[in-house]
């Protein structure tokens, strides 16, 4: 997977402070590619190795070569794979739109990190929280840990942050598993400066900075 190239500066260590206070106030308690397939063998070794299983909120801007990179950027290594899709809540993974679960069995992994879109109704929890129920034994079964990656609300709908939360929340705890609040810094980072361009042009994916701070909060 090729990792992603940023033609923005650097954010400040400030951006990389709002992460860091998101993840310690919102987790210590908590419990491919883009065409929806991805290849099936072994990562080279070495490393911690994540998989991410989700829709375009995760392969806009290549989240996880974002990550990838950030990590080397700092002396570590992660090797990551993707199956996402476009328009793919997390239980159609399961029910054969993609080879997700093929990829999950075919690995040793440390972490498979779970996304679908904000989920702040109803339903779309119930699914997501079940998705994840599904996924839960395999990802065991492949050593790794699931990790419930919260996003966000669009932009219009700002006021379903809280909701958005809860379910990725609920998530997490239902398996057991890592509670990853992007969703949090974003609104961490915009409660000190408003102005922070972390939507994309089209109010709902991210733009590259809003990418940028999900893999620091990763």
């Amino acid at each position: 997977m090729a990792r992603a190239t940023h033609r923005n500066t650097r954010p400040s260590r400030r951006l990389a402070t709002f992460a860091f206070v998101a993840v310690l106030g919102v987790s210590a308690g908590a419990a491919g590619c883009a065409n929806g397939q991805t290849a099936i063998g072994p990562l080279p070794a070495g490393g911690i190795h994540v998989l991410f299983i989700g829709n375009s909120l995760t392969y806009v801007n290549d989240l996880p070569g974002t990550l990838a990179s950030l990590a080397a950027s700092a002396g570590d290594t992660i090797r990551v794979r993707m199956v996402a899709g476009p328009n793919l809540a997390l239980i159609d993974h399961v029910t054969g739109s993609t080879n997700a679960v093929s990829v999950i069995r075919a690995e040793r992994w440390s972490y498979v990190v779970l996304q679908q879109g904000p989920s702040a109704q109803q339903l779309s929890r119930d699914t997501l929280i079940l998705a994840a129920r599904l996924l839960d034994p395999d990802i065991r079964a492949a050593g790794a840990r699931s990790a419930s990656y919260m996003v966000w609300p669009a932009h219009a709908d700002l006021a379903d942050f809280d909701d958005v939360r809860m379910s990725y929340l609920l998530a997490a705890q239902a398996v057991g598993g890592l509670f990853l609040p992007a969703g949090e810094a974003w609104r961490a980072a915009w409660a000190v400066d408003p102005t922070l361009p972390l939507y994309g042009a089209d109010g709902f994916h991210p733009s590259e900075l809003g990418t940028y701070l999900a893999a620091l909060v990763m």
